[in-house]
Parts: C-alpha cells; structure tokens; sequence
C-alpha cells in the first residue's frame, strides 16, 4: 500500500498536493511518501520477527541520504556495492557494523575503506578477490571479515538483465566450488569467515525460487560445519518484486513464512537486503506536458526523459501513468516521451492514457526504486530534484542540479586558450 491517492480531484502525497509541490519546486521531479517508506519497512521487518535476522537496505535501489537515514532511524543497516554508496550509507549515519559489501568489482581501495570503518562483512565473490582482501587486510595488521557469494543456479524467472543466480551470471562463485573456498579462506590468516551470501536476482514474483536457493546454502553451511566452519550469518539478499502493472508477487509475510519455515533449523542470523520492495511504490516522477503531436502516431512529449528514468528504456519496464488532475472520458494511445535525442526515449508506448494537453502535470507511479540512482546528465539534462513528504510538509532532500553543476570538476587545458 502507497499514500498517493486523488483528492477532490487532484493527485495527493500523504496530506500534499502533488500540484501544489510541482508550483513550488518546478518539474521534473522525484517525490516519495514518507509514511510509505515506514510502513513498507516496519511490514517487512516485523515479517521475519519469529527469525534472528538484520535487514540491510539495499541502497542501491534508492541512494538519498534522507531515505538511508529513514531506515537507519528503523534500526536498518544497509547492503552496499560501491565505495561511493559506503561513503553515503556512513554520511547517513549507519553503524559500520550493520554495512554488508557486495559487488564483483571491489577496487583496493575501495576494500581499504570498508576495512577501516569495520563494517560487518564483505561478501566475496571471485578467488582473486578473496586473496586482494587477505593481503590488504596483512598490511593493516587485522582480519578481515568476509562471506561467500554464492551462485546456486537458480533460474529467478524474471528479466535477464537482473537475474543474479544462474551460472552464466557475472555474481558470485559456483555453489559446488564454495566447501574448497572456505576451507581455502580458513587457512588465510587474515580473513574471519562469518557468513555464506546469496543473491538470485531482482522484481521477482514468486517464493520458489528464494525457497530452493535457502535449500542450497542450508545443504552448504551444513557441510561447512562439519568441516568446522562455523557460518554466524546467512545473507539472501533482496529481490521481491513489486507491483507495476499486473505482476502478484507475494507479500512480505508470504515470502517470510516460506523462508522462515526452511531456514528455521539454521543456528544462524539472517540476513535480509529488500530495496525494490520497500522504496519502488513509495516514490513517483512527476513531469509536466509541453507539447502534444497527434496523427498517424500519438506523441505526448513531456520535460522528463530516459536519463532520468531509464527503466522503460533499458528493461521495456512498464510504468503506469496517472494525470495529477484527474481526467474522465476523453482518452488516447500513444507514446509518452521525452526531450532526448533518441528514438529509446519514452516513458511508456503504445499505452492508453488521458487526451494530455500542453501544461498538464503526470505522475509516473512506481518510480522510488531505481528511479533517481539510475539516472545521468546524458544530453547535459541537469538531473532533476527530490522531495519527502511526511504529513503536511514536503521536504526538498535534493536540489535540482544547474548548468554550472553540469561542467564541475571539467578543465579547459591551456594549449585550447587563446
């Protein structure tokens, strides 16, 4: 459940006119439901109280300091894969050791950091990884705490580019390779084995596959203990999906009642690192029409683009669009696009939508998660700002960027003057 409803006609944030923020702040812009963030959260949370666990916000998903620090405020910790994302999740005021590092492509000096703030592990996902983190954890004179991510090959069903768990996928190591590695890393005399990971991929609709992947890692930490492994945490990262158009993914209780009754023998804490899930409902782009072309195609052409939501483009996503304004009879096909110069920029195709006209403001729903973390300057747009609601008050927790923010840091050489 979301908090943007129709009031008395126009499209409302909690207690906020969506109309009244786009007069204040101009558009295109993010918007994101305070309260739906709370209670996406606290209903995944309180699915899994009968179980030892942590949740992790997968930050990934949606990166701003204000959101990371609503779910820190929850008691959260955060998953992160990049130096970049650490440095937020820390600015947002995480305990280091509620942090999990993820991500195939961990720099030095990216493994450096995460190191010195001691955060809770790093999930290792290459045999070269695992001996950089040995030597580097050898120069600062400690142990480093790590898990394997492993690969269970297991088909996730969802679209190719976000299934994490199949072997022709860059993530992670082979399941049946993973009893040599630990016991490999054992004898490493830097590294602190505390965990197995596991991550299958994202927006998926059915407990199945999460169901069979826990098998695996539970068939994997038996085998380690018998090896005298110890295992402290079990990670399944992320991955339940959300409703955009008619998927029926299950909710949070039914997915936790699967887990918890097969991970239930387990002397282990898990760990859980839900992004989509909690942030995708709970924010929407709001963008304004500026023209309209009708004929042997219908095009309504709006001032947000594929730079600043590039879901549609990149995945064929579908994202539903709703007029801030209610609008009753009058409709049309079309394709809603953007300014960039590119025939992949739409927002939505061949869909049935209100007759817009020029002026008019449109929600794209289900836009909270992957939204804004994925967006770009491309065609030198300045990306767009963002706004929290919470009650009556909306909040602006990210300037929208100028053109002089577009050439920060670029130099012009001194052999091109003059």
């Amino acid at each position: 459940m979301h908090f943007f409803q129709h009031k008395d006609g126009v499209l409302h944030c909690e207690e906020c006119s969506v109309e009244e923020i786009a007069h204040e702040v101009g558009t295109p812009f993010y918007l994101y439901s305070y309260r739906t963030l709370v209670r996406h959260y606290q209903t995944f949370d309180s699915a899994f109280k009968t179980l030892p666990h942590l949740l992790c916000y997968s930050a990934k998903a949606n990166s701003n300091v204000a959101v990371l620090r609503t779910f820190i405020n929850l008691g959260g910790g955060v998953d992160v894969v990049s130096g970049g994302e650490l440095f937020r999740a820390l600015h947002a005021g995480a305990d280091p050791a509620t942090i999990v590092y993820s991500g195939v492509g961990k720099r030095e000096d990216e493994i450096r950091y995460a190191l010195q703030e001691r955060i809770l592990m790093l999930n290792v996902e290459s045999y070269q990884e695992l001996h950089v983190i040995n030597g580097i954890a050898s120069t600062m004179g400690i142990q480093a705490p790590i898990s394997l991510r492993v690969n269970p090959d297991i088909d996730p069903q969802t679209h190719p580019y976000i299934a994490t768990g199949i072997k022709k996928a860059k993530f992670g190591i082979d399941i049946d390779w993973a009893l040599k590695w630990y016991q490999e890393a054992k004898e490493l005399p830097h590294l602190k084995i505390r965990g197995v990971s596991c991550h299958i991929g994202s927006q998926l609709t059915e407990t199945g596959p999460f169901v069979e992947a826990l098998k695996r890692v539970k068939e994997l930490v038996l085998k380690l203990k018998a090896e005298g492994i110890e295992i402290e945490y079990v990670d399944l990262g992320g991955g339940l999906g959300i409703t955009y158009h008619q998927e029926e993914p299950p909710d949070p209780q039914e997915y936790a009642h699967a887990i918890i009754e097969e991970g239930k023998n387990l002397p282990c804490t898990f760990i859980f690192e839900p992004g989509r899930v909690i942030v995708g409902n709970a924010g929407i782009l709001v963008t304004r029409v500026l023209y309209t072309k009708e004929g042997e195609k219908n095009f309504v052409v709006v001032d947000a683009a594929m730079n600043d939501l590039v879901r549609p483009t990149l995945y064929g996503a579908y994202q539903e669009i709703v007029s801030i304004k209610e609008k009753k009879g009058d409709e049309m096909v079309a394709d809603m696009v953007g300014p960039i110069c590119e025939s992949g920029d739409f927002l939505a195709r061949d869909r049935v939508m209100p007759r817009f006209e020029p002026g008019d403001l449109v929600a794209v729903m289900s836009a909270g998660a992957y939204g804004f973390a994925m967006s770009s300057t491309y065609n030198s747009r300045p990306r767009v700002a963002e706004v929290l609601v919470k009650d009556g008050a909306f909040h602006l927790i990210r300037e929208r960027e100028s053109y002089n923010d577009l050439i920060r840091g670029e130099r012009i050489p001194s052999f091109l003057e003059g």
